[in-house]
């Protein structure tokens, strides 16, 4: 028996070293187009783009190791498409905070993360937030991401009059953004691997051939990780005078927690479900670790320079192929670190190049408004205003906060109060503080 089969326990999980390995090429193709998305939206912080793309692929080769060590389960991490659009546009751009204190929010969610996972307070908040609200959480994220690619590729533009309307489509960057956009959607409808990676690349090979993008090279030693490791300024953050407000730090913190907590728990219960692995007999205690594993790495990512890490819904493309042990996480992390040396054609990816993947990535997950109890109002009214206020305040907390109250304003008027569990009031509660604090 060799090393990597009774340190994963292949046989026990009726797969092989050349079946993970697979599957875990297909995971990365799947999810490696955050290599060029994220240092594009940290990018507007004032982060250095090359330290964040370093970042970025070193914390999801760490995040996905500890889940292949700690867990055994084929599971992706890497810095999470939702969050870094809060941390960039809400956290630093609507709140104001320099982004070392935005990062050194990251690090107390994280240690929040561990202590609510470590008491079982994890699995409380997930059990007691209604599925409505929970789905539309998901599809708020969505149009939040949604408004930010037409914003970044120029589909949609500001307007005195109407506020937004549409952009120059005789110009090459919404050409290229919706094109690509229709080419990422073909390949996936196609169930080609890495269609968003293969959009990415080929949009940037347009504008590069009509020589709106300087050719940069492919190959090289990655950048310097200085300009963002341990650059977080938690003193900073914690300084209600010179650094935060209460009310600020309530909210970012806050929001941080509850989107990791349904993010990354409804990620790791469809990934490990669809293997099939929680009805194992360790499945259960090998899902504690993996949520134990998703918390250690927000916080390694926080140091190396990026914003929350998560576990990567795209790993469900790996255990397709047959992926079902921690081997799979592992070839991941591998192929995090030989990504490493691609940073000059990380460089060259105009935003009218990720724009397309965000588009593609905010339509997956507004198929979650299927899950919304439409025909009572007590469940739709507050999902609806919790999704609707995502992009419209352009702010993921002020529709977490309208979602929250609406819900147990809506069951508390109607005489329904029985019916809001103790993690909404909770919730609410909080987001009503924090707008008395302002």
């Amino acid at each position: 028996m060799s090393l990597l089969d009774r340190v994963f326990k292949l046989q026990q999980h009726g797969t092989s070293i050349r079946t993970e390995v697979l599957a875990g090429l297909t995971t990365f193709l799947t999810m490696s187009y955050i290599v060029f998305v994220n240092p594009e939206i940290l990018g507007t912080t004032g982060m250095d783009p090359g330290a964040v793309f370093v970042a970025t692929c070193l914390a999801a080769a760490v995040g996905s190791a500890v889940m292949a060590l700690a867990a055994n389960f084929p599971v992706g991490m890497a810095p999470g498409m939702g969050l870094n659009a809060f941390f960039a546009f809400t956290v630093v751009g609507a709140a104001g905070l320099p982004w070392q204190q935005a990062l050194a929010a990251v690090f107390i969610s994280g240690i929040v993360f561990w202590v609510l996972t470590l008491t079982g307070v994890r699995a409380w908040l997930v059990a007691g937030i209604p599925a409505s609200l929970r789905s539309a959480i998901v599809a708020g994220i969505g149009l939040f991401l949604a408004i930010i690619a037409l914003q970044k590729s120029n589909v949609i533009i500001a307007n005195e009059d109407t506020m937004l309307t549409l952009g120059p489509l005789n110009t090459a960057p919404p050409l290229l953004a919706l094109g690509g956009f229709l080419l990422i959607a073909v390949l996936e409808a196609r169930k080609v691997r890495g269609a968003i990676l293969i959009g990415i690349l080929a949009v940037t090979g347009v504008a590069w051939a009509i020589g709106n993008v300087q050719y940069q090279g492919i190959v090289s030693l990655p950048p310097s990780l200085a300009p963002t490791f341990l650059q977080l300024d938690v003193p900073g953050l914690l300084h209600h005078d010179g650094g935060a407000p209460l009310a600020v730090l309530l909210q970012v913190v806050l929001v941080f927690v509850l989107v990791e907590v349904f993010d990354a728990t409804g990620t790791l219960y469809g990934v490990v479900g669809r293997a099939g692995l929680l009805k194992l007999d360790d499945g259960k205690k090998r899902f504690g670790r993996a949520l134990l594993a998703d918390s250690t790495a927000i916080v390694a990512g926080s140091l190396l320079g990026t914003s929350s890490t998560t576990a990567f819904a795209e790993s469900a493309s790996g255990v397709q192929v047959g992926g079902r042990t921690g081997l799979t996480a592992l070839v991941v992390a591998a192929l995090f670190l030989a990504a490493l040396l691609f940073s000059p054609l990380a460089a060259m990816v105009p935003s009218y190049a990720t724009a397309p993947a965000l588009l593609f990535v905010a339509g997956l997950m507004l198929r979650e408004l299927v899950e919304v109890k439409w025909d009572d109002l007590t469940e739709s009214v507050p999902a609806a205003l919790c999704a609707l206020a995502m992009p419209f305040t352009y702010s993921i907390a002020n529709g977490l906060a309208f979602g929250f109250i609406a819900y147990a304003a809506l069951k508390a008027g109607t005489g329904r109060w029985r019916e809001v569990r103790p993690a909404v009031w909770l919730v609410a509660g909080l987001f009503v503080l924090r707008f008395a604090l302002e």
